[in-house]
């Protein structure tokens, strides 16, 4: 009687194996797609939409939302997931109509913050201020539009996602399938920006396996995804520069920006803004030759060894070599921009035989070189790009600290200068760079502008000048002759075309005479006195924001926040269904008080490796592998009683807040490797098993996840502080909030949803 019932069982037994055999390979599945579009979206938006690169951390807070609400939907009838495609399609048509209407409609501005006068200043931002506008966007606006779309595209990933959570009872071996997957997709995207794929093949390979799981509408998903990579090719193939002379642009994707190269006027563009220009510096390089000229007509030996740091496209190294330099170290961080230049700069200087190129991060150069410079440059260094979507860094941020400067420093020569130059916007952004020159180099720098000023004030618009400061050791022989000359003299005459410099002393009260006569006109220039009062705090390795006026919360940060506060509770209330669901308190929290790890880890490692993305990729990756362990830690050992692991995990904490980051700069580099990862990533270990042995009882995973993903949208918002506190302190809120966790935490979440 027993053998006709076993059957059965047996049976339903293999058929339940097979499913949740299945459901891991689509946990997996999905986890890689989100993944991989994730950091797809962050990229493609962020280059198209103009200005967005600025604010990255607002598409993955989208993304995150998305994820956040789908989860919370995964009880719901209706399959988001197959309208992922379509919007998707969508949002890149709206975004590539924004920037043909801003880049062909030149009535149009977008405002970033009031450029005029900011609180923070964003590079590239001020192309059009004194243009007569018919129409001004805020980019609020703007953001606030693709924040919307970006998250209703993830609603339907994040279902999938959550609903197949709900399908496997074990969570922990779910959770851990879940990280492989993402494991997974960070490899993938590292290749594709190792091998320079185009934006068609990042959405083709992340968006593909949705016809999987999208079962209705195959024929429109299937369309809908041909026009999303045809969009992207078509947006390549075709780009225009904004020149207004009709040559088609040679576009290719770094691993950081969006490249378009005009060959007819030798420009390069950055995710859709004018960034370098080529140019033959004895005939136009009048700011790239200034302070090679000013050393040579002050009785100075030619800078013998010269380290560029952001050698871009080559004028800098070009100007070195014309100023007879005998080596140039050229670093440069972005690869295809150095392509650009060996192949197209007129001058070809990365094929002189006394040019070594680094790609590298500068900073990180000068932790490893072990030469010593007559000439330290700062090449025009302004990205116009974020370091991450997880912080408000950019790219040159820790080159303009005082840690940085000490370090250029110590590649000095005892009598050799430091450069720095650019058009700075602002005069209290000149104001800091004198006073932390004359701070860590205790001596008062020279500093000089093209056109003349003799007074930089805080208040002082700088936007139509290219400012130098040049600064030394004390007693440096070749910056004291520089000084003297200028105060004796109190002109020096520099000719729009530099050629005309090379055969007279371009210091005395009258342009010289140029044997022949100038073929071009000459510009004076003289010291000029800086009044660094109202510059505001000097920026550090822990609060490395130069280009931010106050240690505040700027409005339009302020603004942004409040815009997303309000779109994210719109979504909520959409998608998420009705009933008893409640967010689960300790998922939350431990979600917030990761993202602030996260944030921390990737800073830390930026700081001490340089903020290349290969950097990105291996903290990321090493985040992931290290909430792998901690899952492991958890099938095998089954903790119970948390109160240790939160006992440790503060204890991390609160060691990694006391110590400041620049101590582990002093660490040779084993010991340095070693305790950087051990303070970084072992809170995230412990933060995991908290998580996982949290998770593993969980009656409603998909609520679970779902809260823990929202956490992670208040850790983001929470990054902001960094801006007013530094990135240290940051820790102490991820303190509190994990302290939160603690209290709230319970073993399930709400009741069961109908």
């Amino acid at each position: 009687m027993t053998a006709p019932t076993a059957a059965p069982t047996a049976a339903a037994a293999g058929t339940s194996r097979a499913a949740h055999r299945r459901a891991y390979a689509e946990l997996f599945l999905i986890s890689f797609v989100i993944l991989f579009v994730e950091l797809s979206c962050i990229r493609w938006f962020g280059s198209t939409v103009i200005f967005l690169s600025f604010f990255t951390n607002l598409v993955l807070t989208a993304c995150f939302l998305g994820m956040t609400v789908g989860c919370l939907a995964a009880s719901r009838r209706r399959d988001f997931i197959n309208a992922v495609i379509p919007l998707t399609l969508l949002a890149a048509v709206l975004a590539y109509a924004a920037l043909l209407g801003y880049t062909r409609y030149l009535g149009v501005r977008i405002d970033v913050g009031g450029q005029q006068s900011p609180q923070q200043i964003f590079f590239g931002t001020d192309v059009r201020l004194d243009d007569p506008t018919r129409f001004v966007i805020p980019i609020e606006a703007v953001a606030g539009v693709f924040f919307a779309l970006i998250a209703l595209v993830f609603v339907g990933l994040g279902q999938t996602m959550g609903r197949r959570f709900n399908v496997l009872p074990n969570r922990v071996l779910a959770y851990t399938t879940d990280i492989a997957g993402s494991l997974t997709g960070i490899v993938a995207f590292a290749a594709a920006s190792w091998f320079r794929l185009p934006p068609s093949v990042w959405f083709a390979v992340g968006l593909g396996p949705v016809l999987l799981f999208a079962r209705r509408f195959r024929p429109l998903q299937v369309l809908c995804l041909a026009g999303l990579v045809g969009l992207t090719v078509g947006s390549d193939v075709m780009a225009l520069s904004d020149l207004d002379d009709g040559s088609r642009d040679e576009v290719t994707w770094s691993p950081y920006y969006k490249v378009q190269y005009n060959p007819r006027k030798n420009i390069i563009l950055v995710n859709n803004m004018p960034h370098q220009q080529m140019v033959r510096v004895a005939n136009s390089g009048a700011a790239y030759m200034l302070p090679h000229l000013l050393n040579r007509d002050a009785g100075g030996r030619p800078f013998g060894d010269v380290l560029v740091i952001g050698a871009g496209s080559g004028n800098d190294v070009a100007a070195a070599l014309a100023g007879q330099a005998e080596h140039v170290d050229a670093v440069e961080i972005d690869p295809r921009i150095n392509e650009i230049g060996r192949a197209h700069h007129p001058e070809r200087p990365y094929s002189d035989p006394r040019v070594t190129i680094h790609l590298d991060d500068g900073r990180s150069f000068v932790h490893k070189t072990k030469r010593k410079y007559d000439l330290v440059v700062y090449a025009l260094v302004d990205s116009l790009v974020l370091h991450s979507g997880y912080s408000s860094l950019r790219l040159e941020s820790f080159l303009f600290t005082e840690q940085a400067l000490r370090d250029v420093k110590s590649v000095l020569k005892p009598d050799g200068v430091f450069a720095m130059y650019n058009h700075f916007r602002q005069g209290w952004v000149v104001g800091r760079l004198e006073a932390m020159g004359s701070k860590v180099f205790g001596a008062k720098p020279v500093v000089i502008s093209l056109p003349y000023q003799d007074r930089i004030t805080a208040a002082t618009s700088q936007q139509a000048f290219i400012t130098f400061v040049l600064v030394g050791n004390a007693g440096s022989s070749r910056l004291e002759q520089v000084r003297r000359a200028l105060t004796e003299n109190r002109n020096f005459w520099v000719n729009a075309r530099p050629s005309n410099n090379a055969s007279v002393n371009g210091y005395g009260p009258e342009p010289p005479n140029v044997p022949g006569g100038a073929t071009g006109p000459w510009q004076r220039i003289g010291l000029a006195e800086v009044d660094a009062r109202g510059a505001g705090w000097t920026p550090t390795d822990d609060w490395p924001f130069l280009y931010l006026r106050e240690a505040v919360i700027p409005t339009l940060n302020l603004r942004g926040m409040a815009i997303v506060a309000g779109l994210s509770l719109a979504i909520l209330f959409l998608f998420a269904p009705g009933g008893a669901a409640r967010p689960n308190g300790r998922m939350f929290f431990l979600g917030a008080g990761f993202m602030l790890l996260e944030t921390k880890g990737v800073v830390h490692m930026a700081l001490l490796f340089g903020s290349t993305w290969v950097v990105n990729s291996v903290v990321f990756f090493a985040i992931l592998v290290m909430i792998l362990l901690s899952n492991l830690f958890v099938l095998r050992f089954q903790p119970r009683r948390l109160g240790p692991v939160y006992g440790l995990l503060i204890a991390a904490l609160l060691v990694n807040a006391a110590v400041p980051m620049t101590a582990f700069l002093a660490l040779p580099g084993a010991a340095r490797v070693v305790v950087s990862c051990l303070v970084v990533f072992l809170p995230v270990f412990f933060a995991g098993v908290v998580f996982a042995a949290s998770f593993q009882d969980s009656l409603h995973p998909d609520v679970d996840f779902g809260s823990n993903i929202g956490g992670v949208i208040l850790g983001g918002l929470s990054e902001n502080l960094s801006l007013v506190v530094g990135f240290n302190h940051l820790l102490y809120l991820a303190v509190a909030y994990y302290l939160l966790s603690a209290v709230l935490g319970r073993k399930s979440s709400a009741p069961a949803v109908a």
